[in-house]
């Protein structure tokens, strides 16, 4: 997959919140993203779909729960470096306005 088409994959905010919860947690199931992130589970289910299909994250079966993970340590820090941007785009565009 092309580098392009990985961060179509991440940039999205219901898949850029999936992910910040699974820095601060590790591995969650789908029920703990439903809870957090206040959207319906089908929903939620496409979009670790989609991830998982990114090689962004894996799953495991843990009984009747799928758990889901991000792929590896490089990776997580790669999301936390572009979620931290992301949380600091806003202000950075309004300050560059309020310059003009």
């Amino acid at each position: 997959m092309s580098n392009i088409n990985i961060l179509r994959c991440i940039c999205d905010e219901t898949r850029i919140d999936i992910l910040s919860m699974l820095q601060a947690q590790n591995e969650l199931c789908v029920n703990d993203f439903v809870t957090h992130i206040k959207k319906d589970q089908p929903l939620i289910s496409h979009h670790l779909k989609r991830l998982r299909e990114c090689g962004i994250i894996t799953s495991r079966s843990m009984g009747k729960k799928m758990m889901y993970r991000i792929s590896n340590a490089e990776l997580a820090e790669l999301i936390e470096v572009i979620v931290r941007a992301g949380n600091m785009m806003p202000n950075l565009c309004e300050n560059k306005q309020d310059n003009r």
